[in-house]
């Protein structure tokens, strides 16, 4: 793990367990509706303050938490123009698959890649470190799948460019 990224991991980390206390809460205008409060934002007195976390200015993470829900933005580090493009296809291959992992949003906040919601059902029904651990784990290694994917295009462009300059020898 590089030695930038350890600081920034672990500060997200410490943030989320923070800010992961959610609890059953009600809608404070509609009998009997829980809605997560940090999409509906109708009461002002639940939400938490927005933290953002940056490693860098193209690297960020936006947490916004309230007494049910917890919203948590990503914006992935993309350097250039082959790796803004990988990142979109991939975010749009993972969010068309949303109801998989249960906790990701099918769109992301302005600004940001992926975004994920943790609503009081999923601390009840998973262990709260487990999606911390799912978490880093998904910050960690989205990096190094980019990096992937660019190396391997980066390949198969050089073998085609190689097979088509073969027709002119």
């Amino acid at each position: 793990m590089a030695a930038t990224l350890k600081p920034y991991l672990n500060a997200v980390r410490t943030t989320l367990e923070a800010a992961m206390c959610l609890e059953n809460f009600y809608s404070q205008r509609v009998e009997r509706h829980l809605k997560p409060e940090v999409e509906i934002r109708s009461s002002k007195e639940v939400l938490f303050a927005p933290l953002e976390i940056c490693r860098n200015d193209r690297e960020k993470v936006l947490i916004e938490g309230s007494i049910n829900s917890l919203r948590m933005s990503i914006a992935i580090k993309q350097a250039d123009e082959i790796e803004k493009i990988l990142c979109h296809k991939f975010m749009r291959f993972m969010m068309m698959r949303a109801e998989n992992f249960f906790i990701l949003r099918r769109k992301p906040l302005e600004g940001y890649d992926i975004s994920f919601l943790i609503t009081n059902y999923h601390t009840e029904q998973m262990y709260k470190h487990k999606l911390i651990d799912f978490i880093m784990e998904f910050m960690t290694e989205i990096d190094k799948e980019i990096s992937e994917m660019k190396l391997c295009l980066n390949g198969r462009g050089r073998v085609c460019a190689v097979e088509y300059l073969k027709m002119f020898n």
